[in-house]
């Protein structure tokens, strides 16, 4: 069937039986008045394509007196073309200033040393590791980069490598294992390209962003995708032992984010830094799920980190374990009393047929929330929490998990005020005054 862009009872090839029959009695006249018509639908014809033609063109470059508009492929009109060419002006503006982080770590630095056969200039320890960083500070002579926390732990040696290759040594100038965030400074020679800062508070779900980072050990390596979520709230182990102890609000992106792109750069089509790319769900069957510390959220800490080298928070000293979780699992019989009922022995130091036993803690008729005492040091020692106890409220507001707690100090406290403790020992109900104090190095974390 032939179509048009008419009607079908405008122009039809088809010709009515009764039409054809009575032009049959006068041959001679059917020829005249069949090649008449014909040369009058031909005219017809031609003039309509004419004005149809010239309807067209005027419609195409109406408002526009040098070439037709580009057909809009994205919201606002944007077309696909301008929006590759953003991406590329976006991916050359920064990319300079996205560094590569090696760190060999002091357990590398010893193999290293301890190696039969010496490592050649520039060879690494199959243990060492790698990360990303952005460039977003220089003055007297310095540069420093962000990163994530997780990319230094355990540094021996950091090196940054530049985008044309050349290697700096790198020395960490702060790091805060809660925010995941690292300031690492180089010598700024040869350093040109400051990322810019933007603006993570003005991101749109579905805006598209660009993920730049050493992947894998691909260095300057360029991922697009959209923003999923532009405040997803995951819960983090800070210490990495499976307990979930803080909450991290993060952006959600499709970017491919693989090992390596931590601490690197997810950044907007104007080449602004939005976010540092943090971790990824790496799980079976799972894609295209990454996160990244918003930048409005990350620039404080920065920062504080410049200014002091360290984050200086209210410190409790209690370690807890959350009551929801211990009532979902109690202990089993032989966690309760050994084998059989019988008490556990202590192996080491204690005589010969001594034992102790396992207390429990009273839990209340009714409290299922709050979080039970494993330990307390410095001032929640001082102030009289012991083991056992069920913490369930800090300032009169009411607590469920360790993440409520490690919340409630970080964000509504400071160092040196008094802290309200509603507990249970017992049994009992009670209260006490914990003076909040700042973290020492090496204290017990709440966790």
């Amino acid at each position: 069937m032939t179509m048009s862009l008419f009607d079908d009872d405008f122009y039809s090839t088809r010709v009515k039986r009764r039409s054809r029959n009575a032009m049959e009695p006068d041959s001679r006249g059917f020829r005249g008045m069949r090649q008449g018509s014909m040369i009058k639908v031909a005219l017809i014809s031609s003039i309509a394509s004419s004005v149809f033609v010239a309807l067209l063109f005027i419609f195409l470059n109406s408002g526009d007196d040098s070439k037709p508009e580009a057909m809009p492929a994205l919201t606002g009109g944007q077309s696909l073309v301008e929006t590759s060419e953003r991406i590329i002006s976006a991916s050359e503006k920064v990319r300079p200033g996205v560094v590569s982080i090696i760190n060999i770590t002091n357990q590398a630095l010893t193999e290293m040393d301890d190696a039969e056969e010496p490592y050649e200039e520039g060879e690494l320890p199959y243990n060492a590791s790698m990360g990303s960083g952005v460039i977003f500070k220089k003055s007297d002579g310095k540069a420093y980069i962000i990163t994530n926390a997780h990319v230094v732990q355990d540094a021996g040696k950091l090196q940054a490598v530049l985008i044309n290759g050349d290697k700096k040594d790198a020395a960490i100038v702060g790091l805060d294992i809660v925010s995941d965030l690292a300031v690492l400074q180089i010598d700024a020679e040869g350093i040109d390209t400051i990322v810019e800062i933007g603006n993570s508070d003005k991101l749109r779900v579905g805006e598209m962003v660009i993920a730049i980072g050493n992947p894998l050990g691909f260095g300057d390596s360029l991922t697009q995708g959209i923003v999923s979520s532009t405040n997803r709230i995951l819960p983090v182990s800070i210490n990495q032992d499976g307990n979930y102890d803080w909450e991290q609000e993060v952006i959600q992106t499709d970017a491919a984010i693989n090992q390596g792109n931590s601490g690197g750069a997810l950044v907007d089509l104007n080449g602004k830094l939005v976010g540092i790319n943090s971790m990824k769900v790496a799980d079976t069957g799972v894609e295209g799920i990454g996160f990244a510390i918003p930048i409005d959220n990350a620039m404080p800490i920065l920062s504080e980190l410049l200014a002091n080298g360290k984050i200086t928070r209210p410190y409790m000293g209690v370690y807890t374990m959350d009551l929801g979780l211990y009532l979902d699992s109690p202990p089993s019989e032989e966690e309760e009393g050994g084998s059989n009922g019988e008490a556990p022995t202590v192996e080491d130091g204690a005589a010969e047929g001594e034992g102790f036993e396992v207390a429990l803690p009273v839990i209340p008729e009714g409290v299922t929330e709050g979080v039970i005492v494993l330990e307390s040091v410095g001032p929640s020692l001082d102030a009289g929490l012991e083991f056992n106890d069920i913490i369930v409220a800090l300032d009169d507001k009411a607590i469920s998990s360790t993440i409520d707690l490690r919340k409630y100090l970080y964000n509504s406290k400071k160092i040196g005020e008094s802290l309200k403790v509603t507990y249970y020992r017992d049994g009992k109900k009670q209260t006490l005054d914990v003076k909040l104090e700042e973290k020492k190095e090496e204290p017990v974390e709440e966790r």
